[in-house]
């Protein structure tokens, strides 16, 4: 029980400290605003609030599956990114927009998710041996299915000049575009997706252990696991829908809550929730703040921190690779 209250205690802090952050990011920009006079500000209403709950629940979502990707393949080195699932749902976004299907609700989130279901099921081709995951194949699968998505996203956007704008904000990353409508098309999306992993947590903690383990312990292991997979790139295809490719948001922010709580998913999730958010909105509040009133893409943030820990991670376990 005193642990209960213990992550209750932490998951209801750290949402003030998100509420707080928001406020206060909200503020800052090219346009500065006197918060008095909120109410008869467009800008604020239509283009700088958006833009932060987007942040947030984008910063969210990613967090949480780069969290069940390390738990459901066993390997610290993986998240949506690195996996290139991320890049699978950008080449579906790709060709949503190529078709000219953008004025559909469920157009380009829709291609994304096609597109990353595909890039796991690949991944689960080519990596696995059996029932077991080499890590060094992982990764390398990974990385090869990413340069390989990214030379066809090329092509199109060299065949077809006048979509390359909307095609290279879906490689690069970016909350510029954010809208009302399109956190009412995500918001159900990650909620439910939130609430598949809340309550398959405790299977998660069983599947680390090994898939003869958790069997034997009564875990359907490939419902489970199909369905945590299913669920997550579901999250994945329609934030890369809403925002383009951010990377290693999935790898810093689990590995960063399982330094403070400790290796239970049943704390590393929740947590993971409002961290993922916290930094995904400090990187953009940076990423439209830094040089203006230029923007940087929100992933070349998310990249400079996420790169060297990947790294570090990478020289910690290359003993076991």
């Amino acid at each position: 029980m005193k642990r209960r209250i213990n992550i209750w205690l932490v998951c209801g802090l750290m949402g003030v400290v998100v509420v707080v952050a928001m406020c206060v990011c909200a503020s800052i920009g090219v346009v500065a605003f006197d918060w008095g006079s909120l109410t008869e500000s467009p800008i604020f209403w239509n283009l700088r609030l958006p833009r932060v709950i987007l942040s947030v629940v984008v910063g969210a979502a990613l967090s949480v599956c780069g969290a069940v990707y390390q738990s459901v393949f066993r390997n610290p080195l993986t998240d949506p990114y690195v996996l290139g699932i991320s890049s699978g749902a950008s080449l579906g976004a790709a060709i949503a927009i190529l078709m000219g299907w953008e004025a559909w609700l469920w157009g380009v989130g829709g291609m994304a998710l096609c597109t990353a279901l595909l890039t796991i099921l690949l991944i689960f081709k080519v990596a696995s041996i059996g029932n077991r995951m080499h890590t060094t194949t992982l990764l390398l699968t990974g990385v090869c299915l990413t340069f390989l998505i990214t030379a066809v996203i090329s092509l199109i956007m060299a065949l077809r000049q006048d979509k390359m704008e909307s095609i290279i904000f879906w490689t690069m990353g970016s909350f510029a575009s954010a809208s009302w409508l399109e956190i009412w098309i995500l918001l159900p999306v990650v909620a439910l997706g939130l609430g598949v992993v809340l309550y398959y947590s405790k299977d998660l903690n069983l599947l680390l252990a090994g898939s003869e383990v958790a069997q034997s312990l009564g875990v359907e292991v490939e419902k489970v696991r199909r369905r945590l997979l299913f669920f997550t790139t579901l999250m994945v295809a329609f934030c890369v829908s809403t925002c383009g490719v951010i990377g290693f948001v999935g790898l810093v922010v689990p590995h960063g809550v399982r330094m403070v709580c400790g290796s239970d998913n049943r704390r590393i999730v929740p947590v993971s929730v409002f961290a993922g958010g916290l930094l995904m909105l400090i990187c953009d509040t940076l990423a439209r703040t830094l040089i203006p009133p230029n923007e940087l893409p929100v992933g070349s943030i998310t990249s400079l921190i996420g790169a060297p820990m990947f790294i570090y991670l990478l020289y910690k376990s290359k003993r076991t690779l």
